[in-house]
């Protein structure tokens, strides 16, 4: 599983860089993201958290009815797929209304291009909505029969497919514009994109089907609310981080418009902070949940045990081995952000690849906390407190809210985005201190010094390698330069790999014990790799 989650990010990388090149990173790019990014938004807020939390709990139960299941894998498909299509056609039919709501200043007067394709790319994304509700419930019934790669792998195919329509996009259609896009373009893109989750959905039916499960259409609601109580904050939860989001969507679109009315060509908006984004996912993506994922796979069965020690110690173990990995990633994109950038968004003008290497410097700041949440947010689950995690998300997301608004209001439009890869790193920061204080009500006090001297010592042996690097690049004029793409990868994979061999030597000199686990992961990923 954990090789399917690497290859799914890494194709996902893949297809976000060949989107921006295909889009470029200002408007016509925010309005393709924007309305990609709403059917995951509006799945996630209205069906999505129920689907995990309600009805999945009380499938797994279910197989030990007398039809072992069927009728009630049958309602639920039935009775979601009902609703996903109901939200379907009123998302559609009230698009212009949903882009106003995520991307307000669209409609400022002079930009009825973009609220229009914006508009246009809603409509073709929003039956995604169905999609992947489908795939949900489909890969928890494979799930709950104990078949738990496809549901890593599936993903995988969907960057795929919209990996070929990107790439022959840049084949045959080239230089497109808010002005010069057509409408056959946008369908394309737009279709395109979507036929991606539909695969991925459809790939699962085959699973669901060898797992022994009948699913036909079967109407009514019963037994699928039974848990509903029990569900309520992780709904809460699920709510609070959505809203966060769409408030992160108005802010970049806002500096996006701002910025073309006062005439900087330069992407600033809602692109280059989705595309600073998905390279800092990579390290906490790759690393951080197939870590976990290994070395906490016993915790709820500790808690259940009522062996709080020993989920304490669980808990500062993975923090501890993460950190190997997540504080150098973490220093690396603050001081080369910039430099990862102008090289892997090859297909847009310097300027705008560099903006995107800025926010990514700024998000860097708060990778380290926001993947020590994670492992905290698998600690409350051990115990099944989802009311706690709603505390600590819900302070989270009002830090990043204000801050949002504050640099909205404060900073020049050219630099918003910048401000909010900030904010998210601030709240996380401050968060985690928050977090941490919470989970001592099941595992006991569990304090930054608990795993502070270690990362300290990453931090110490991470700089030590990598400012000397820095100041070369500085000196050089590096990342103000107009070298060519050869050159910029020639200098990034000679700056990456110095600093990267220079913190393994200095970590293993100070004698840090998790770069053993470390080199025995990757040795385990590269074998099943090679499978």
């Amino acid at each position: 599983m954990a090789v399917g989650t690497i290859l799914s990010r890494i194709t996902g990388f893949f297809r976000a860089i060949l989107g921006v090149a295909v889009l470029g990173t200002a408007l016509l790019a925010d309005t393709y993201n924007v309305a990609n990014t709403m059917p995951n938004i509006l799945y996630n807020l209205l069906v999505g958290g129920a689907l995990t939390a309600i009805f999945v709990p009380q499938l797994v139960r279910s197989f030990s009815d007398e039809d072992g299941g069927h009728g009630f894998a049958s309602r639920l498909v039935t009775t979601i797929s009902g609703i996903l299509l109901l939200l379907v056609a009123v998302g559609m039919i009230f698009a212009p209304a949903l882009v106003r709501l995520y991307a307000p200043e669209f409609s400022d007067l002079g930009f009825e291009n973009e609220q229009a394709i914006a508009v246009a790319f809603t409509r073709y994304c929003l039956p995604q909505i169905f999609f992947l509700g489908l795939f949900t419930m489909l890969g928890q019934v494979a799930n709950a029969r104990g078949s738990f790669a496809p549901l890593m792998w599936a993903p995988i195919a969907n960057n795929l497919v919209v990996i070929a329509v990107f790439s022959g996009f840049l084949a045959f259609q080239r230089g497109i514009s808010v002005g010069t896009i057509t409408d056959f373009q946008i369908q394309l893109l737009g279709w395109g994109t979507t036929a991606g989750v539909v695969i991925q959905a459809l790939i699962l039916i085959p699973v669901v089907h060898r797992s022994g499960i009948r699913i036909r259409p079967i109407f009514g609601v019963k037994g699928l609310g039974k848990s509903f109580s029990l569900a309520g904050w992780t709904l809460i939860y699920v709510l609070i981080s959505q809203l966060g989001y769409l408030v992160t969507v108005n802010v970049a679109t806002a500096a996006a418009v701002r910025s073309a009315k006062a005439g900087i060509t330069t992407g600033v908006g809602f692109t280059p902070y989705t595309s600073a984004y998905y390279i800092m996912l990579l390290p906490y993506s790759i690393v951080t949940i197939s870590i976990v994922t290994a070395l906490l796979p016993h915790l709820s069965k500790l808690a259940i045990d009522k062996k709080v020690d020993e989920v304490r110690l669980q808990l500062i173990r993975a923090i501890k081995m993460v950190g190997v990995v997540t504080v150098p990633s973490a220093i690396a994109l603050i001081l080369f952000g910039p430099l990862m950038t102008e090289v892997l968004y090859m297909g847009i003008s310097l300027d705008d690849s560099r903006y995107i290497g800025y926010v990514l410097a700024a998000m860097g700041l708060g990778l380290v906390p926001f993947s020590i949440n994670l492992i905290l947010v698998r600690g409350f689950n051990a115990f099944e407190d989802t009311k706690t995690q709603v505390v600590s998300i819900f302070i989270i997301n009002v830090i990043s809210v204000a801050l949002s608004y504050l640099f909205l209001w404060k900073l020049e439009s050219d630099v918003v985005t910048i401000g909010l890869g900030i904010a998210f790193s601030i709240s996380y920061i401050i968060g985690l201190s928050i977090t941490l204080n919470l989970i001592k009500k099941h595992v006991g006090t569990l304090k930054l010094r608990d795993f502070a001297g270690q990362h300290l010592t990453l931090i110490a042996a991470s700089l030590i390698a990598m400012l000397p690097l820095f100041a070369i690049s500085t000196y050089f004029g590096w990342v103000s330069d107009d070298a060519t793409l050869l050159m910029r990868a020639v200098r990034l994979a000679f700056t990456l790999a110095f600093a990267g061999l220079g913190y393994l030597f200095l970590a293993h000199r100070f004698k840090v014990a998790e770069i053993a686990g470390l080199r025995s992961f990757a040795t385990t990923v590269s074998a099943k790799l090679k499978r």
